[in-house]
């Protein structure tokens, strides 16, 4: 018994050496054969877009609407007539108006009758007065009610005018040469313009030339300018590109569940008239290009060493605003913090700035066990 007290005692400080043993080679670096893939500074070209997303339109859409009310007596056009500015492209029952205007005419050729007798009047007072057959009181009488008839006569004047003006707006005509791409109302339809104007037909001016209203984010929005190139998508033709130029950035805010947008205005033609008004583009602004630049990919910029990584100097703490982190390989296989100062991206690679040369190899990932370099420059295939 007390033999095996002897070699328990004597196996303790044995045992916990060997713990130690297994505690320390536990604590090696883990980056003790770990390998990273890499992609080499180049030199290319660059260029960063602006997305945004917008509505097609015709450059010139006039809503055709009616000054006056009534039953829609004639209907001359349709969906996609072309029309000619003042070709008649609808006509109101007009027998109220034709009515209307014989009672204004009725009425002005009474109040120049009533002119015709007064002035006589006037003149028979203007006789008498010196004779003492009429006072001055009729004198003066006589020249009012001249003037009262003569008024009368210009306000039947206008009523007739404006008799005159109703009649013709039973004709509804077109304003502009253009296409109809909308009409809204039918034969025997009755309008009631009494407090707004009905629209009766939209008419696009001319859609082989149209233009995008794209609602731009307030974070992209200096970046963008008037001549700049644009491409843009329909979903009714998914394999095919359309091209554009900034016409106009409008200034006026639009807020929208707390994002602000600034409406920019962009030309399209349209020759094969293939893009219809009210279509949805998904638009991609060319805001910078620039042209044989050190690039590198923006995968060497998200790379984040694992934990208990080596390095061959401490990486820094603190960054400048354009800075970005990246990192190069000892030969000892330990991680070398750089600090490089970018530039422009699109969404791809980086422009690089400074801190790097060309052809100096970055780290883009940590290889997993049995996992093959990719090529040069490139990420794993």
């Amino acid at each position: 018994m007390q033999t095996n007290k002897r070699q328990l005692k004597f196996m303790m400080p044995i045992a916990a050496l060997i713990t130690t043993a297994m505690l320390c080679v536990g604590c090696k670096p883990k980056t003790a054969g770990m390998q990273f893939d890499s992609a080499a500074v180049s030199t290319g070209n660059i260029e960063q877009h602006v997305t945004a997303s917008g509505t097609l339109s015709a450059v010139v859409s006039v809503d055709v609407g009616s000054q006056v009310s009534g039953k829609i007596s004639e209907l001359n056009v349709d969906f996609n007539s072309p029309v000619k500015k003042g070709q008649v492209l609808a006509e109101i029952d007009a027998t109220v108006y034709n009515a209307n205007l014989t009672q204004a005419a009725g009425n002005l050729a009474n109040a120049k009758a009533t002119v015709i007798l007064k002035r006589q009047n006037l003149e028979r007072k203007k006789i008498l007065a010196p004779q003492g057959a009429a006072s001055q009181l009729d004198l003066d009488q006589a020249t009012a009610e001249l003037a009262q008839a003569e008024a009368a006569v210009s306000i039947q004047e206008a009523a007739l005018a404006s008799a005159k003006a109703n009649l013709a707006y039973c004709r509804i005509t077109s304003p502009v040469d253009g296409i109809v791409i909308a009409r809204k109302v039918d034969i025997g339809q009755t309008l009631a313009a009494a407090m707004t104007t009905p629209v009766l037909f939209t008419i696009a001016q001319n859609i082989t030339k149209m233009h995008i209203s794209a609602a731009v984010s307030e974070a992209d929005i200096g970046q963008v300018k008037k001549g700049q190139s644009v491409t843009f998508n329909v979903d009714a033709f998914p394999d095919q590109v359309f091209n554009g130029t900034v016409v106009q950035v409008r200034k006026a805010p639009t807020t929208t569940s707390n994002v602000v947008t600034y409406e920019t205005i962009i030309d399209v033609d349209n020759p094969e008239q293939k893009l219809f008004p009210g279509m949805t583009a998904d638009v991609s602004i060319l805001v910078t290009q620039k042209p044989n630049i050190l690039k590198i990919s923006n995968a060497a910029l998200r790379f984040t060493p694992p934990d208990h990584t080596a390095f061959a100097t401490p990486p820094p703490t603190k960054l400048e605003r354009n800075q970005r982190l990246a990192y190069t390989t000892s030969k000892d296989g330990k991680l070398q913090p750089v600090v490089v100062r970018v530039g422009v991206s699109d969404g791809v690679d980086t422009e690089i700035l400074d801190g790097i040369n060309a052809g100096t190899p970055l780290v883009t990932s940590t290889l997993t066990p049995g996992a093959k370099r990719g090529g040069p420059g490139g990420p794993p295939p």
